[in-house]
């Protein structure tokens, strides 16, 4: 008898790198492998999973912190590999992963819904500066997941397409101030604080405010800065703005921290 519902795990989650793991009993996918195909087995291994296990690589953008070890992998374990138009039209233009088969390349158009033996994938837009970045929304057996990162922000359209899912992978890249005072170039912290660029904390918890719903257990906090954000402040950053909007952080749901180079628990949904 088949298991309802999916796993999944957060492998890595930072400006260094990013990588979704999500199985179901028949299907194991990765969305995006942002490290060497090396760390990424590491990572899988973290979880008791196998690279060798797994089906296909879904890319969000060809931003190199999601597709550097995508080549790799691909080559290594006959991965079907799944981006759109654009996205492919550039990642071949720069040979950004590499040579991989014709067979092995495949288009998921951004706003479309694929089936993946037993899971609904939803491919949805966002606000980024890639050439057509494109988040997921994972559901099966009337369970979701949605992982939205690398935006600059979140219009009300995509607020309400996302809405109400079990659990969410949110972007806290920054934190305005220490982003404003600190070291990097002037226009990167243009480009960061810009429409096309990141979310940051206080971005990020009013997602959320607008999105969450009754079935929403648990909220991660992704793509950190390690540069321009502290673990601490982008959690309580959004608790208390979950809190602040009568939203009951820690008893309705749960906000979990993620981690650049250490995968959160294999957890069902």
């Amino acid at each position: 008898m088949s298991e309802s519902g999916f796993k999944y795990s957060i492998l890595a989650s930072g400006s260094s790198g990013n990588s979704f793991y999500l199985e179901t009993d028949k299907k194991r996918l990765l969305v995006d492998a942002g490290l060497t195909g090396k760390k990424i087995s590491s990572l899988l291994a973290e979880i008791d999973r196998k690279p060798e296990d797994l089906d296909a690589i879904l890319i969000t953008h060809e931003h190199s912190d999601h597709i550097k070890g995508v080549g790799v992998l691909a080559r290594k374990y006959h991965l079907d590999i799944y981006a759109n138009e654009k996205t492919w039209q550039v990642i071949d233009e720069h040979q950004m992963i590499g040579q991989i088969n014709q067979e092995q390349k495949h288009i998921f158009k951004r706003g479309s819904l694929m089936t993946f033996a037993d899971l609904d994938v939803e491919s949805f837009g966002v606000s980024h500066d890639a050439a057509e970045p494109q988040f997921y929304r994972f559901m099966k057996d009337n369970k979701s997941f949605v992982m939205l990162t690398d935006t600059g922000y979140v219009s009300d359209r995509l607020a309400g397409l996302i809405e109400n899912a079990d659990a969410y992978l949110i972007e806290s890249n920054h934190d305005i101030e220490i982003l404003r005072s600190g070291s990097y170039p002037w226009r990167l912290k243009q480009r960061i604080l810009s429409d096309k660029g990141h979310l940051s904390n206080d971005d990020g918890a009013q997602a959320m405010i607008r999105t969450i719903g009754r079935r929403t257990q648990k909220i991660y906090l992704g793509h950190l800065s390690k540069e321009n954000n502290i673990k601490e402040l982008a959690h309580m950053t959004m608790e208390n703005s979950l809190l602040s909007a009568d939203l009951g952080a820690g008893t309705d749901f749960k906000v979990f921290d993620t981690s650049p180079d250490t995968a959160t628990p294999l957890t069902k949904i």
